[in-house]
Order: structure tokens, then sequence, then C-alpha cells
């Protein structure tokens, strides 16, 4: 079951509430279903364990019944509040949320939580007055409304307005067997209250829970267990612990009798065509990441898989789908060249994903349904069902360039309010034999329709694109910007600045991150494919485009990798590297050269250091700056093929993201029949203590983008002598 110790229940603790009490007269705290001054109109029941408090509100299965609570609050402005609850059926139980009689969340959905004994929350913001509130749930459907536990107030010490709505997340807990031990690992989110610590709980063979620690663990989330015993079944859990007081558990995970020695947890996929891709987002709202997939067959198809690998759904991108060419393919062709035209996200901020995919004619639905339409080179953004793969809504993308044919695209997610999560497409078609045309759009989704928020188009602009592309807050005002290799746009679909006039053209990688944590904000570094004047690789400030170092040598050459990430501890900040030497960036200079630097593919944090590890053919590796070698000479952490692990194009994973367990990163490869995703996790304990990095703003976006895949990076310096990250300007 998913309980994730909710921001809004953990802050409340810290703040000096327990979350267990029954005060209700607080202006925080918890405020029990059952009691005064809550009504519940229907019966308090307790026949369903792991409730908070001496019960909960059961009401009739109708529309219109409801629960409400009352609270006061010393001023006006903006409340956080969860609302726990369960329901064990199969459809999501709705509900308006009313606040002093206004209705300020219509239709929030409450999706299935497994069982009736499964408890989880939903947490949103909404306003109040000074003095008396009275928060009422109104079912909207015959089903009635879930069973209601409680309602978490925190006023003024939640997440500021208009922090960024992203996923509610449970603990994601991991186990993974290395010898006789095993590793187990789980999220620490990013509004959990400091101090948070965690007990570690194991039920062998189905048994009872017995706590493993004998101290409270406020260090790395992960703990080696030394004493399993290996041939029978272990499951494992864990607890979150505030003020000494322990708090609902997790959800639990379970290795096994006689598990393989391995650092994969394995997911079971249908027959199927290869796979260039793999997105995660929690597409039935459990607070754990479920899986969608590419299948490069002809017609192409998408799967989608719960986390545990249960089928969910398929999607026949039909017809239009059959032309692969990397260039100028057929108009619902996805995942070819630097291209993608598919992404998962929560668009509508209702606690479960959907799938955004570019379609045309043809197109066949998880439902069954058939998308018909009579161009067959007019194209549409789709926004698709996350648990069932039905059509949501559609709508036309802009035919400015439709005399050129469909146009390829790659998608992102982005808060380009600071607020709201948007889809941005950037797409591509050429122009008979020569240059290409290039359109950004940004679309919202509400829940009912998607709709264009604005278009960009290049026309004769100088600003060069590249094969991948980054949204994220170049300027640190809050809201993203939507970035490419040569230039930026603002979050209203306006030109920030390009780099074209400071001699960057077309390149395949770039980089945006806090490479130099001693110069306030962001910095890119990219590489360049054959250019001109000679330039190879250059260093600038994200947030205006001043090119900070250049380096440029006689002729041309297609730069064809770069990279950015602290590798050496010795130096301050992130090196970067492509075939020219690796520099340390703040001081460009030259540290190891170009025979003993790494190759510079894709970089993750693997191992119990806070230094970036390698991906790189395949293998993960650690360069180690004491002792140099050649690309070829790594020393290695894991080679995926002996697990039968197989790469996608120019050598690259499916995936690599923090996808469950603690900050640390996973890679996810197909195995070679294509009915297996391999997600490699790390075997490795560490005493670094970070939130995920599926809570960082930047972070996050980045997971939803493909192309020419790159490492992900967030928005703070993450490497040697780092401190604390601060808290996400995230609301759940």
């Amino acid at each position: 079951m998913k309980i994730t110790a909710v921001a809004v229940a953990l802050a409340t603790a810290a703040a000096g509430f327990a979350v267990n009490a029954a005060t209700s007269h607080a202006q925080d705290g918890r405020y029990e279903a059952e009691r005064s001054p809550a009504t519940c109109e229907g019966t308090v029941d307790t026949n369903h364990s792991g409730y908070s408090g001496d019960g909960f509100c059961n009401t009739p299965n109708a529309a219109g019944t409801a629960v409400a609570f009352t609270f006061n609050a010393p001023q006006a402005g903006d409340a956080t509040i969860e609302i726990g609850h369960a329901n064990g059926g199969s459809d999501t139980r709705a509900a308006d949320v009313q606040v002093n009689g206004s209705t300020v969340r219509a239709g929030l959905g409450f999706p299935s939580t497994g069982a009736w004994n499964s408890w989880s929350g939903t947490t949103l913001t909404v306003p109040v007055k000074a003095g008396a509130n009275t928060v009422r749930l109104v079912a909207t459907t015959a089903s009635g409304l879930a069973n209601i536990d409680y309602l978490d107030v925190v006023i003024g010490g939640g997440p500021a307005e208009g922090s960024r709505q992203m996923e509610d997340l449970g603990r994601g807990v991991v186990a993974v067997r290395n010898g006789r031990n095993v590793l187990v690992s789980w999220r620490l989110l990013g509004l959990d209250p400091t101090g948070i610590g965690f007990n570690v709980y194991r039920s062998a063979a189905g048994g009872s829970w017995t706590k493993l620690n004998s101290q409270v663990l406020t260090g790395g989330t992960n703990y080696t267990d030394t004493t399993a015993n290996l041939t029978q079944s272990n499951a494992y859990r864990v607890t979150p612990v505030v003020n000494g007081s322990e708090q609902a558990a997790s959800g639990s995970f379970t290795l096994t009798a006689n598990h393989a020695d391995e650092p994969i947890v394995r997911i079971p996929l249908r027959d199927g065509g290869p796979i260039h891709f793999t997105w995660v987002g929690d597409l039935d709202g459990d607070g754990e990441y479920d899986y969608v997939v590419d299948r490069q067959t002809s017609p192409q198809s998408i799967e989608a898989y719960s986390s545990d690998g249960d089928f969910l759904w398929e999607v026949d991108m039909g017809p239009n789908s059959t032309d692969q060419n990397n260039i100028e393919g057929g108009s619902s062709t996805i995942n070819v060249g630097h291209n993608d035209g598919v992404t998962v996200y929560d668009f509508d901020g209702d606690g479960r994903s959907e799938v955004a995919v570019r379609i045309a004619d043809g197109v066949t639905f998880g439902d069954g349904t058939r998308f018909n339409h009579a161009n067959d080179n007019e194209q549409f953004i789709a926004i698709l069902d996350g648990r069932t793969g039905a059509l949501r809504d559609s709508a036309k993308v802009p035919t400015d360039y439709l005399s050129d044919g469909p146009m390829y695209a790659r998608f992102v997610a982005c808060h380009l309010d600071g607020t709201t999560p948007s889809l941005v497409a950037f797409m591509k078609n050429r122009i008979g034999n020569g240059g290409f045309n290039l359109m950004v759009t940004a679309w919202e989704f509400d829940g009912a329709n998607v709709d264009m928020q604005w278009k960009w188009l290049r026309g004769n602009g100088n600003h060069p694109d590249g094969h991948n592309s980054r949204c994220i807050d170049v300027d640190g005002n809050g809201t993203d910007e939507f970035a490419e290799i040569g230039f930026v746009l603002n979050g209203d679909g306006t030109l920030k600045y390009s780099l074209g006039s400071q001699g960057v053209i077309h390149g395949d990688r770039f980089h945006i991150a806090d490479i130099d944590p001693a110069n306030p904000g962001l910095e890119g570094y990219g590489v360049q494919q054959n250019n001109p004047s000679g330039l190879r690789e250059y260093y600038y400030d994200a947030a205006t485009g001043q090119m900070i170092w250049k380096h440029t040598l006689s002729g041309t050459a297609d730069v064809g990798r770069g990279m950015a990430g602290d590798i050496d501890p010795r130096f301050p900040g992130m090196e970067v590297w492509s075939f020219d030497g690796l520099y340390n960036a703040s001081a460009n200079r030259l540290t190891t050269d170009s025979g003993n630097a790494p190759w510079p593919q894709m970089g993750l944090w693997w191992d119990g250091d806070i230094t970036m590890e390698l991906f790189n053919a395949g293998k993960i590796e650690q360069w180690d700056w004491n002792n140099p070698t050649p690309s070829g000479s790594l020393p290695r952490l894991e080679s995926t093929w002996n697990y039968g692990g197989v790469l996608g194009p120019r050598s690259q994973p499916t995936l690599i993201a923090d996808v469950f367990g603690d900050w640390r990163e996973e890679v996810v490869l197909p195995n070679g029949s294509y009915d297996e995703l391999l997600v490699f996790t790390t075997d490795q304990p560490s005493d670094i203590r970070l939130y995920t990095l599926a809570h960082n703003p930047a972070y996050r976006n980045d997971m939803t983008v493909k192309g020419y895949m790159q490492s992900h990076h967030t928005d703070y310096y993450l490497g040697s002598g780092m401190p604390t990250p601060p808290r996400p300007p995230i609301t759940y």
C-alpha cells in the first residue's frame, strides 16, 4: 500500500504537533473525521485497520454525500491540506472540495488504494480566511466518497504560494541481494521535515514484521541487512519517525526466496519487438512509478505496465508509423533519430500520470477506439489516460509547415508558470533536401481539454538547435524556460536569448546545471558539429547566454559527445569534457589530457560517494582521478550484459533516472528477448542523505525528455563539497 509520510502530516509534526493528536481547535494539526467539529454524513466505522484516531467516515454510495472539517486560521492566506482516505474499489471516487461554501477543486479524484485497509493521502493548497473555516468534501458520482480518515492542515508553514505541483511519491522501498547481504533503500521525500528518521522492518516468509535497526536511522536512506535467511522470501518496509513517534508504514518490497545475487529489479513484459525508450510515471496513483515502453515494430506501439510488471494497455500507432526514416518519417512514427513524440507526466495534477503522444490518422488507443482523420499528414497532440490508454483529448498541431510534410516531435514537461505543468513540443520537418522548419509549442491539459498556450517559429532566425531539449529555470525566477543547445525561450514563448550571434551552431550534446557552485546561478556547456570557425566546445552563463569560455581548434570536427559532472574532487565544481581532455569548468583548466579522460557518454550516481559515476557501452564505471586511464580501461562497477541487458541506438539505455530507492539512479535496459525490463539499482550502501532526485524540479523535467539521451542534472550543485540542498519549492 502507499503511505508516504506526506509532507503535510510530517511538517505538522515537525512544528510540534503530534500527527495523531485529537486536537480540534489548533490552527495547524490533524482533524479526525470521527470527531467534532467534523461532521460525517454516514457512519463512523472501525472495520478496516490502519486508520488514524478512533475510526473513519463511511458515507453512503451516492452523489452529494459529504464529510466536513472545521478549523481556525490566524489570518487569511493559503493552507496546505492533506485528506487521508482509503478506496478498496476499482473505480476512482471523486469529490468537489468546498471551502467556506465555494468549490475550490472540482472532481478531485480519490483513486483505488488497492484495499479498504490501505490508506493514502491527497494533498492540495486551498484559500482560507481569518477565523473559522470549513472544508467540505462532496461526492460527485454514484459511488460516493472514499472512506475519509482525517484532514491535516498547515497554515503558512507549507510550500510557498506558487510552488510547482509535483508527484506525491511513496517511499519507493527496494531490496537487492549482494552476496549474503541485502541492501534496502528508500526515498527521502522533498518535503520531509528536517530530522526525520526511519525504522526498517522485515517480514520473513510472510511472518510478522521485525524491526532490524536498534537506533532510528537518520543518515543515508539505506540499510544493509546482514541477518536475513535468503533461502526464504523476505519483505521489507520502512516507517518514518518524527519527533520520536513512528508514522504509518511504507509499502513493502519482497525479495523472493533464493533470489539471484544481482543489483536488478526485473519487470516482466509481454513478448514484443525491440524497445528504444522507457518512461516512468505514477499511472495508477499509488505513489510508485509505473513503466511505459515503445515497441519498434511496424507499425509501432506503446505499452504500459504497473510498477510490479502487470500489463495495463497497448496503443497501436497505426499505418502512419511504418515509415521510420529518422529524418522524414510517418506522421505517427515515434522514437527514431533524435525524436521521441511521447512522454509521461501528471499534467492535470490529479495524482495520476497521463501519457502525451503525437498522433495522426489510424492510431488505436488502449480502449480499442481508433483515431480517424482524413489527412494523413495532419498531426495532433493527444493526452491518454495513464491507467487505460484511452484518449482523454486531442488538439491539432499548427499547420504552418504542413506543405513540407509531417513533423517529428520531441516532448518535455515544463512548469512554465512556476506552478502547473505544461507539455512543450519541439517539432521539425525538412524543406525539400535542405534546411529544416522548427516550431516549438506549449500545451496545457486541465483534466478535460488540451489547449495550445503559445507557438514559436524559428523562421530565418539564427537560433541553433540540437539533438536534445531541456526545461529548467535558468534565471532563478521560479518559472521554467525551454532550452536548446543554441537558444532559450521564456515561459511565455518569447525568445530569451540565442547563442547564434556568438558563433554557436548545431551540435549533439549540451548540459545546464550548477556547474560552478561559486558562481551564482546555472551554467551551460555544449559541443559542436562541424563548426566552420573550429569551435569545439563552449561554456556560458545559463541565465543570460553570456559566453565564459570557448575552445577552438583548426579545422572542423563533429564533436558527437560531451559530458558535465563532478568526477574529480581535487578541483571545485564540475568537470566538462568531450575529446580534447578533461577540464575543470570554473577555471577552464585542463586537468587530464585526452588520452586519459573518460569517454563522454552519460553520467549517473551509483556507488556510495557524492561524485558521479559513468555509463558507457553497457558498463557502469568509476573514473579514478588518482590513477587516470584511457576510457577503455576504467575501473568497472557493473557490466550490464552479464545479466542479459541489451543497449538501444547509440549504445544508450532506455532510461537512467532515480526510479526508486534512495537518491541514486537506476539504469533501465531490456533483455535480449524484450520480454523483461532490467532495472539496475545500486547494491552499495551510502551514508549520504539527499531527497529523491525526482522531487527536484529540473531533474524531474529532464526525466520526461529523450532525444539523444543525456544525463539529468539537478538545479543545485551535486558533487564533492556540496552543502545540503535547499528544500525544493514544490507541493504534492
